[in-house]
């Protein structure tokens, strides 16, 4: 799977403010819930929310992959935010998050899930694209960058 697959234009979105983790993950799970008529805000956040409190998602250099398994929902979403300002995010090595990538998956899909998750942290281990993605001038240009 791509991640043109899961994402599109609409759950980017630049230099967002968000005073929170909290704050950002409602963020994330509002644009995700916008992805399908059968997903609440609630219902994605509180998925993200339930996988954090398992262990943070934060994976260092400012970066978070917040994710999580839906019961209801008929597809695999993502959606990228980038923060105006970090916020701390409980990561290994304490450096405030700016970048958040969610993703929400069915139940079921065990496989997918983590092979998207190697996918992610493949595009986020990549110094020059960190650099591309913080530089990016519009929501449009980082959509780019994420799916190249």
């Amino acid at each position: 799977m791509l991640i043109s697959d899961i994402l599109n234009p609409k759950r980017v979105l630049c230099d967002v403010n968000s005073s929170s983790k909290k704050a950002a993950l409602e963020i994330l799970a509002g644009l995700i819930a916008d992805a399908d008529p059968g997903l609440t805000q609630t219902d994605v956040f509180g998925s993200l929310l339930a996988r954090q409190k398992l262990g943070s998602t934060g994976l260092g250099k400012g970066i978070a992959l917040p994710h999580g398994r839906l019961k209801h929902g008929g597809g695999t979403f993502g959606a990228f935010i980038r923060l105006q300002s970090a916020v701390d995010y409980d990561a290994a090595d304490k450096i405030p998050v700016d970048l958040l990538f969610a993703l929400v998956v069915p139940e079921e899909s065990t496989q997918e899930h983590l092979d998207i998750l190697a996918k992610l942290a493949e595009l986020f281990s990549n110094d020059e694209n960190l650099k591309k993605i913080r530089s990016g001038s519009s929501n449009a240009a980082v959509y780019d960058i994420l799916i190249s």
